[in-house]
């Protein structure tokens, strides 16, 4: 059906000067990147560009920057050291506008290394756990170079592609990386209460990745006729589903089914999602589409941050001036949830950082990027409670701001947001 070959030959396609696509999340070809990564000495000023990506990433060694520049459009554990190091990039971009850079050649590809399932008997593969801006890519790349993985998931929806599609095919057999999370603890349970309280039977629900994600879920178990029309999910849903929580029965947008454009849990749930046409995953144009996302009913999107200031901006990227993670689809979802018919916008965090330094405060750090508008978030919860700062004036935003604070920094938040008003 197929000639594959070995990576090491695959990527000899791959020249000096380009730019290459990588598949995102749990989908990063990891076979594919150690064979490039290992070409290095044959390479220069190869640009590697790619949303958060799991497992390694070697070409990220700044011993290799003339060799390999990172461009992150979603910056991951793996490769933010490379922004202060010199040999990476971060170009900020909502989700739903990644495929469009590809699409109007803002940024043209030459090479797109993608990571699929074995072809059916007739000849299609699948893009498996992560869809996002791949598509695209491959579209828009002069050359597709697949990663064929017995071990990758088949899930219906966009990610059907023809092996016609694909240039070179180098076969595998290794497991999916897994993404596994930690217990919650007492500070996150009582944050995946308050959320959850916020939830009303009937809802759709948007959320992404993390123990307070996971918090929330689990308090979820009494709810009735959940939908979930999220950019990711986890493991945490499997459950809900098994009991009929989430059925997706009063969803406006694919109803009686869960939407999403990528995947990153444990080998559960990718045998979960396996041939199973309850999980449609689409493309990010399409999941985190304001237009869209808008059309469900009771549309709830929880969010995170890393601080958000008395007036309800919300810094998600940067810690002040340097830059963190990026702004991936938490606009999209929280603009979606607002204009929706009962929809509620939520940013969910601990009051205080690990090291107790407040994340509620009276003004960003400088350098900060906001997120999310003071004017687009409805719902800020800690473990402390929950502020609904909808149609609030800025002082009436500051006083329920300040009352989920951490009680040791309250009064100093409350002294200091008054001093810099006057």
């Amino acid at each position: 059906m197929y000639k594959s070959v070995s990576a090491e030959t695959a990527v000899e396609s791959v020249k000096s000067n380009q730019r290459v696509y990588i598949q995102a999340a749990a989908a990063a070809p990891q076979l594919l990147i150690r064979a490039l990564t290992n070409r290095y000495q044959d390479l220069k000023n190869v640009e590697i560009c790619h949303l958060h990506t799991e497992g390694d990433a070697p070409y990220a060694d700044p011993l290799l920057k003339e060799h390999f520049h990172v461009n992150s459009f979603f910056i991951g554990q793996n490769v933010r050291h490379t922004l202060k190091a010199g040999n990476g990039s971060y170009t900020p971009v909502f989700l739903s506008e990644l495929p469009l850079l590809f699409k109007r050649n803002i940024i043209d590809l030459d090479v797109a290394l993608i990571h699929v399932s074995e072809p059916d008997r007739h000849g299609y593969c699948s893009l498996g756990v992560s869809i996002e801006a791949t598509l695209a890519a491959i579209d828009n790349a002069s050359l597709v170079i697949a990663q064929v993985n017995k071990q990758m998931p088949r899930t219906h929806g966009d990610g059907i592609i023809h092996i016609s599609e694909v240039d070179l095919f180098v076969e595998c057999d290794e497991p999916i990386p897994e993404h596994k999370l930690a217990k919650p603890s007492s500070v996150e349970e009582k944050i995946g209460g308050y959320v959850a309280e916020l939830v009303d039977d009937k809802s759709t629900l948007q959320m992404g990745i993390g123990v307070i994600p996971d918090a929330v879920l689990s308090k979820l178990a009494g709810h009735k006729d959940l939908g979930l029309h999220t950019e990711m999910f986890s493991d945490g849903v499997i459950d809900l589903i098994l009991k009929n929580v989430i059925n997706g029965n009063y969803k406006a947008i694919l109803p009686g089914r869960s939407l999403a454009t990528f995947l990153m849990g444990t080998k559960r749930l990718y045998d979960y999602v396996d041939d199973n046409p309850f999980i449609e995953m689409r493309t990010s144009d399409y999941v985190n589409d304001v237009a869209t996302i808008k059309k469900n009913n009771k549309m709830v999107a929880i969010n995170s941050a890393i601080e958000v200031d008395l007036t309800g901006q919300v810094c998600a990227d940067s810690i002040g001036t340097r830059m963190y993670s990026g702004v991936g689809g938490q606009m999209d979802f929280i603009r979606g949830a607002s204009l929706s018919e009962g929809g509620k916008a939520i940013i969910a965090l601990p009051s205080v950082t690990k090291s107790g330094i407040s994340r509620i405060v009276p003004k960003l750090k400088l350098g900060a990027g906001v997120v999310t508008t003071r004017a687009h978030v409805h719902y800020v919860v800690t473990e402390n409670g929950v502020a609904n700062l909808y149609g609030k004036t800025i002082n009436e935003r500051a006083k329920a701001l300040m009352r989920i604070a951490h009680p040791d920094h309250q009064e100093a938040i409350d002294k200091e947001f008054f001093e810099y008003k006057k």
